[in-house]
């Protein structure tokens, strides 16, 4: 099961609710269920809703959904989230964090002409680490099997990645590698904290929330410089999500970015986007509906079988079928049901 926002913990703390809509995906035959972003201090808050990964109340909160997952037989990460200088506000919607979280970025920017954020000198950087160093042990006390470090889709690791947002002199800014020291850095800390037994994925992505065509990275040779870093750092899963999870990452290759990333890495991959849905996820904003397509299961099956990735996550899909899993191995992914915007709007 894929992370997806869902705004439904009131003041940050999962409740009944939370639990019946984790467990339900659970039952349906998911293996590994990676949580909606979860903030990993006040700064890097999202919503007043999202749910955090600190504070006694919201960790109790989240081992009554953990001890539920494992109830029905599935794993279940925490993904950690810090939008760094990303608001609600900049995507049309209100920010319900409050008059007194301090926006940080590394360049003050999310996107080329949007400014956001203070920029960030060490000590915010060193803060910034540390919380989410913080989140991973709660998460490891709480009993989640892993976490996953949020670093995509324009997120504050990813504010790091691309050179449109980075525009440092300093050991963060400048080359590919550079650019991924602060999510290397983070990796290192969750790893310290938690124990290097305790799994850490992270998940990345080409495109941004303000730009659909962005690039991290143009050829495989800097894909390899971009999460080389990450792998010293002792990354143990990518997690690579691109807006069609089959689509070409480069040219004169039909091999997607899952596939590179597994290649040039050497680590297990999760590959995610547009799972058994017939339009690309944020094809526009607006258009909240996707009918099933159930003709991707053969698609899935022999993508894993050549090798390109060794996890499918599926994320809206499962919102309009909890149950997925079981409909697909029982030869039923002809009755999946389309993807509405309903279903964003409930825990159903």
């Amino acid at each position: 099961m894929a992370p997806m926002t869902r705004e439904m913990s009131p003041g940050g703390v999962p409740n009944a609710d939370n639990v019946a809509y984790y467990a339900r995906r659970a039952s349906g035959g998911i293996g590994l269920i990676l949580t909606e972003g979860t903030r990993v201090c006040d700064e890097g808050s999202y919503a007043n809703d999202v749910p955090r990964i600190y504070g006694d109340d919201a960790l109790e909160g989240w081992k009554s959904i953990v001890d539920a997952v494992h109830a029905e037989g599935a794993a279940i990460f925490s993904q950690l989230w810090h939008v760094g200088g990303l608001t609600r506000a900049l995507l049309d919607g209100e920010d319900t964090s409050g008059d007194k979280v301090r926006r940080i970025s590394p360049s003050s920017l999310v996107a080329p002409g949007c400014p956001a954020g203070e920029t960030m000198n060490q000590k915010d950087i060193d803060g910034a680490i540390n919380a989410f160093a913080k989140a991973a042990k709660a998460a490891r006390v709480v009993g989640f099997d892993g976490i996953e470090i949020h670093g995509a889709h324009s997120y504050l690791p990813d504010q790091f990645f691309w050179h449109m947002t980075n525009l440092r002199t300093d050991e963060y800014g400048g080359s590919l590698s550079n650019r991924a020291r602060f999510a290397a850095e983070v990796i290192k800390e969750c790893k310290r904290a938690a124990g290097d037994d305790f799994p850490v994925s992270i998940r990345i992505s080409q495109w941004k929330l303000f730009d659909f065509d962005a690039r991290v990275a143009q050829t495989p040779q800097e894909l390899e410089e971009w999460l080389g870093p990450l792998v010293d750092a002792g990354v143990d899963m990518f997690h690579v999500s691109t807006r069609r999870f089959w689509a070409p990452a480069f040219e004169g290759s039909d091999l997607s970015m899952a596939a590179w990333t597994r290649k040039v890495s050497g680590r297990p991959v999760i590959a995610v986007g547009s799972v058994t849905l017939g339009n690309d996820f944020k094809s526009q904003f607006g258009r909240i509906k996707a009918e099933a397509a159930p003709e991707q299961i053969e698609l899935i099956a022999a993508s894993i079988d050549r090798g390109d990735f060794d996890l499918i996550a599926i994320g809206r899909a499962i919102l309009a079928n909890a149950d997925w899993v079981r409909r697909v191995r029982d030869g039923q992914a002809h009755r999946l049901e389309t993807f509405t915007k309903e279903h964003l709007e409930s825990l159903v």
